[in-house]
């Protein structure tokens, strides 16, 4: 299987960390390669960013479709220009959100989301009621720290540790979902100190959702419907 992952934003800096965080969760006979875009913004942490970066995207996806490839991961968590790119290729595409989130409603009632900040906190309520599953979400909480800020590891894993823990014994969340995916390499970790702290609650990762979630699909034969995802009708378009 050859997954091609779009980081939806412009520059090369995050393209190694991205690309050694993905392949420590695909399975072997799975080759996977990395773009950023050419256009767009530097992260992705509001509305007007997410709609600069779509055409960069799509641009990525019409590159994709060209080359081939069996699955597309568009690696972050507000799920940008999936369901455009959807419409376009006859390969399963997933974001962040949505592969991350059915996976933790099979593993506990009340999910609990842990993301950077309040800017981002509308976007991630309106995907819950597209996917319809507002009503599994117990609580939508922020470390403070921005996309660029995340690697400052020490302090993402501590506010993250602080956040899940108050949720957990407040009754909001039985299951976790890091609600970025620049928070790299961290969700082992996590778990552990949150076991430690007597709270036995699972930590799904939205990179490694994706990832597995792409490569089950892949195993199905399965691809997006038409039925849903028409193909766009022949126009005159300005891009």
């Amino acid at each position: 299987m050859h997954i091609r992952v779009i980081l939806p934003v412009i520059g090369d800096a995050l393209l190694n960390h991205v690309t050694e965080e993905v392949q420590g969760w695909v399975g072997s006979g799975t080759t996977v390669d990395t773009a950023s875009l050419a256009r767009g913004t530097a992260s992705i942490e509001s509305e007007y960013d997410e709609a600069l970066a779509a055409p960069g995207i799509l641009d990525r996806i019409v590159e994709a479709k060209a080359d081939g490839v069996d699955g597309v991961f568009i690696s972050c968590f507000g799920d940008p220009g999936v369901h455009a790119a959807r419409e376009i290729i006859d390969v399963p595409v997933v974001g962040g959100y949505e592969p991350a989130m059915l996976t933790a409603m099979s593993l506990g009632e009340r999910i609990g989301i842990v993301t950077v900040l309040p800017n981002v906190l509308p976007m991630l309520h309106s995907l819950s009621r597209r996917y319809g599953i507002e009503n599994r979400v117990g609580t939508i909480r922020v470390i403070d720290l921005p996309v660029l800020g995340l690697e400052d590891r020490e302090t993402m894993v501590e506010r993250l540790f602080e956040q899940s823990v108050d949720a957990i014994e407040r009754n909001e969340a039985d299951v976790l979902v890091l609600g970025c995916t620049g928070m790299l390499g961290v969700v082992q970790e996590l778990m552990a100190k949150l076991a430690a702290d007597g709270h036995r609650v699972p930590v799904v990762d939205p990179t490694g959702a994706a990832i597995t979630w792409l490569e089950s699909s892949h195993r199905l034969g399965v691809f997006p419907s038409r039925t849903t995802y028409m193909v766009p009708p022949a126009k005159v378009r300005s891009i």
